[in-house]
């Protein structure tokens, strides 16, 4: 790279790092104006509340009527529309959908996600959702999903509560649903649990690769390009743990592949003929790989892509989910009574009154208090909490902003949960009985108006996946323990593109008598 080039990137970071530290000193409010100043735009102001930052979007949006321009520095190219908007967010998740692609800028920011469905539009895009649908509406697929999860409960997460309640040692209850999500994803995905979830908490570089991944892809979305150039030339930063991040990855996904192909090869010669009981079992692997032979130039990285996609989706968004859920539930016991009593009243014991465990998918169904509770977690604290859209030609939004086809849309999901205007006066309170109709079945609320799925097209396959997940988990949790959050112990959002906590959900576990 050319030097003055160089200087001129240092000089701007050192510039703008000037300012931010100027406006921290000085700054004594936590004022959610924003000023656009000359060459820097808003970003010191942006900047000085990126501890915050969805929380200062929240507060920005309500007052601006749920949507904002957002002005960046002068060609650092990070102007931003910023909507809360259900007008805006079912015009363009349903009714423009073609319109309103994720684009190519999405996919510079989230470049290691490669070619997964993600960062996919039109014909690849297509292709993975018909893929992927093909294989979550598999007759075993749910038959599947609950004998991995409750495996995974019975041998991962009671032993390593029980031995934390029986030490009295404090644990952090995040990093435990985390470690339980992504043995869980692995497992169906790469028919490979790789056993994070045990009593000693084994270090994985890649299980712990996806935090640092999330935070990174976030603060793409508010420094300028000059300066994640630098980061990336010099190896420091956000940047750098991206790049440690991706070898992780890579090397997890990529031997868990090649254990899978000579799985096949050797099956393939009659060495060692599976068991007949097994041979109609669902195999996620090897059905993408089948899926997508020959339809791509590059089937392993291809492969690699769409797996890594996937693991996101599988880890982080359930684990955040479940987080937030028992938080909620240590601040509001009397919600936690009402799911104890409904769990008691619905479903019978398998196992001597222990586990609690349903043994088919239906029998969660009549748990509708839980199921509304963990629709008001989602609801509060949406797992992805913003969506990035560009407009391929030049529109007018319902709200009545203008957009063209170099605008970034920014849609905030995090803010729509906390909109009086959407969801009432009440909206910042956590209070499952506004998910259960009159006639006591579970209500139902658009998709534009409760997006923590997504909406339209793009609407979450693994909805129910989740869910199913979820009651599992929380089922076992709440029957058989007590948590009691540390005293003192702050619960935040962490800036992240997944809302997790950025501190973690420290805890104290206490078994019941059962």
């Amino acid at each position: 790279m050319d030097m003055n080039i160089m200087i001129q990137f240092l000089f701007l970071f050192l510039f703008i790092l000037f300012i931010f530290l100027k406006f921290w000193i000085n700054g004594s409010c936590r004022s959610s104006k924003l000023t656009n100043w000359p060459v820097l735009g808003m970003t010191p102001g942006l900047l000085k509340n990126a501890h915050r930052v969805h929380d200062f979007a929240t507060d920005v949006l309500k007052e601006n009527h749920g949507t904002f321009q957002f002005k960046g520095p002068v060609l650092a190219d990070l102007d931003l529309l910023v909507t809360s908007d259900p007008a805006d967010v079912h015009y363009i998740f349903s009714q423009n959908f073609r319109k309103y692609p994720k684009g190519p800028e999405f996919r510079k920011i989230f470049d290691i996600l490669g070619d997964g469905i993600f960062n996919a539009d039109g014909n690849l895009w297509e292709l993975h959702r018909k893929t992927t649908s093909s294989l979550f509406n598999h007759a075993e697929f749910y038959k599947m999903l609950l004998e991995t999860t409750k495996n995974k409960v019975k041998k991962g997460l009671i032993p390593v509560l029980d031995h934390v309640s029986r030490n009295e040692i404090e644990v952090d209850l995040q990093e435990i649903f985390q470690r339980l999500t992504f043995d869980n994803i692995c497992s169906l995905l790469l028919d490979h649990d790789p056993q994070s979830l045990s009593i000693d908490l084994p270090y994985i570089p890649c299980e712990k690769a996806f935090t640092a991944t999330e935070e990174a892809l976030l603060y793409r979305h508010m420094l300028p390009g000059s300066i994640l150039k630098l980061q990336r030339m010099i190896g420091f930063g956000k940047e750098k743990c991206l790049s440690k991040a991706r070898v992780a990855f890579d090397g997890f996904i990529y031997k868990c592949i090649s254990r899978k192909r000579q799985q096949i090869q050797i099956g393939d010669s009659g060495e060692s003929p599976a068991p007949e009981a097994e041979s109609d079992k669902l195999d996620f692997l090897t059905a993408y790989m089948e899926a997508y032979k020959g339809k791509t130039e590059n089937p392993e990285i291809f492969l690699r892509d769409t797996l890594l996609n996937l693991m996101i989706a599988g880890r982080d968004t359930t684990s955040t989910a479940l987080s937030w859920f028992f938080w909620l539930l240590a601040e509001n016991p009397a919600v936690e009574c009402k799911i104890q009593e409904e769990i008691k009243s619905k479903l019978h014991s398998q196992e001597e009154g222990i586990w609690m465990l349903p043994n088919k998918r239906e029998e969660l169904g009549k748990l509708v208090y839980l199921h509304g509770a963990l629709c008001e977690a989602l609801r509060l604290f949406p797992p992805v909490a913003l969506e990035h859209k560009a407009p391929i030609g030049p529109d007018i939004l319902p709200s009545g902003h203008q957009v063209n086809k170099d605008s970034k849309i920014v849609l905030s999901f995090y803010s729509m949960g906390r909109m009086e205007n959407i969801w009432g006066d009440d909206c910042l309170e956590f209070r499952p009985e506004r998910w259960i109709t009159d006639k006591g079945g579970i209500k139902h609320e658009p998709s534009y108006k409760f997006p923590a799925f997504n909406a339209g097209p793009r609407t979450c396959l693994g909805k129910d996946m989740a869910f199913t997940q979820m009651k599992i988990i929380a089922i076992s949790i709440i029957h058989n323990y007590r948590i009691e959050v540390v005293e003192g112990h702050q619960v935040v959002p962490s800036d992240s593109i997944i809302l997790q906590m950025k501190y973690g959900l420290k805890a104290m576990i206490c078994r019941r008598s059962v």
